[in-house]
């Protein structure tokens, strides 16, 4: 049976480009914009409030934060602090979230300390989560902390930024080709290099602070510091697959369920040309350390725009430039959920719900929840429900009653066979 059209957890009153989820906190930030062009659209990054209300996952907008002519197309989250990528630059923010029983006694307009636009209180739950809030809702104050350029091309963009595991520092790539590694939070650049010619699409950190970078010049690199610690070769055992007929389009490291001592890495491979019987793209899953092929499939003929993993290291989340968004296994690469169009544009941004005591709680029962973001303006929730499993003691008592069935029928057949 196909799965239910996605719930519209949110529409923003502008594109979005970008989604992340606290992994402690019941709150998503998705930030986007229209840019510097005079259109009237403005730029901002919205913290929503997610809760059940009826059994049904809603969010409702507790803080929206102008970031004036520049939109967020890229966004890392460490803690409270949010490493937003605005056109040529990186802005570090720290955010709070102060419980309502805290709050200070303010003015009546509904605006914080910094002149922001604070939560509007609702009466009652929305279904939807059109921008409003609970009046039991924390307030969110954002404070700018740095802001550094990371890209120096003539049409400088930065498209990738990650946090290491501490927090202690910050990885950007952009347009530009080049690598920088950011001490944090002093912002003081320790490291810069080039690492591809040409665009830089994503970048997984790993372990030892191993970085990976996909490229659009057809290369997926691993690097310790700025030295190449080696390229990778998805297609190495497909010799019918020239090596510039795909490029790397994003990259992700994940854990690997039941073991907690490894790490996979992931990859996508998008068609480099556009044709008119479009070709598969691929998924490739990577020994996490040696970064040995482990596993190649095709994922659809639909070109993928961004991927996630889950926390457990159990799904893959992929959205794609028609707007469509799916769910794998990570084990078998074998897609589990499809949702053809979710969006009526390009999927830029997939997030899972957290695995933490405080997201299991929201997940209510569903296996895992993803959220994708769209140009469109909409961020919608996919839920995967439990796959219902027999117990063990049954499988054992079904077993033992197909041996005995077996003995019979061979006993009918074979009458001297005991």
């Amino acid at each position: 049976m196909a799965p239910r059209r996605p719930a519209e957890l949110y529409r923003a009153p502008f594109p979005l480009y970008t989604v992340r989820l606290h992994p402690q906190r019941p709150l998503a930030i998705t930030a986007g914009g229209g840019g510097a062009a005079k259109t009237g659209i403005r730029n901002g990054v919205h913290f929503l409030q997610l809760e059940q209300i009826g059994g049904q996952l809603s969010a409702s907008l507790l803080h929206s934060h102008d970031t004036e002519t520049r939109a967020t197309m890229t966004m890392a989250l460490a803690d409270d602090i949010i490493a937003a990528g605005q056109d040529a630059s990186c802005h570090i923010l720290r955010f709070r979230l102060q419980p309502p029983e805290a709050r200070g006694g303010g003015g009546s307009d509904g605006r914080n300390g910094s002149g922001e636009k604070g939560p509007r209180r609702r009466k009652g739950p929305s279904p939807a989560g059109q921008g409003d809030t609970q009046s039991q809702s924390s307030e969110v104050t954002v404070e700018s902390l740095h802001s550094v350029r990371t890209d120096f091309s003539p049409d400088a963009l930065q498209k990738a930024v990650r946090f290491n595991a501490d927090g202690s520092l910050l990885v950007t790539g952009g347009a530009d080709g080049f690598l920088r590694l950011w001490e944090f939070p002093s912002m003081k650049k320790t490291l810069e290099f080039k690492a591809h010619d040409g665009e830089i699409e994503d970048i997984a950190l790993g372990p030892d602070n191993k970085v990976v970078t996909a490229g659009r010049d057809f290369q997926c690199c691993v690097w310790q510091q700025d030295q190449l610690v080696t390229g990778l070769r998805w297609n190495e055992n497909l010799p019918g697959i020239p090596d510039k007929a795909y490029r790397y389009q994003a990259c992700r490291f994940g854990a690997v369920e039941d073991d907690a001592g490894a790490l996979r890495l992931y990859t996508v491979q998008v068609p480099h040309k556009r044709e008119r019987r479009p070709p598969p793209c691929y998924l490739t899953k990577w020994d996490g350390k040696n970064f040995l092929p482990l596993l190649t499939r095709p994922c659809g003929s639909e070109v993928i725009s961004c991927l996630s993993i889950s926390d457990s290291g159990t799904f893959l989340g992929l959205g794609t430039v028609t707007g469509s968004v799916a769910i794998h296994i990570a084990f078998s690469l074998q897609r589990l959920y499809y949702v053809k169009e979710a969006h009526g544009i390009v999927v830029t941004d997939v997030a899972f719900v957290p695995e933490s005591r405080g997201g299991r709680e929201l997940l209510a029962g569903n296996e895992a929840a993803l959220l994708s973001v769209a140009v469109d303006s909409r961020c919608k929730l996919h839920l995967l429900p439990s796959r219902r499993s027999l117990p063990v003691w049954l499988l054992l008592l079904l077993c033992a009653g197909l041996i005995v069935a077996t003995i019979l029928l061979l006993q009918l057949a074979f009458p001297g066979f005991l």
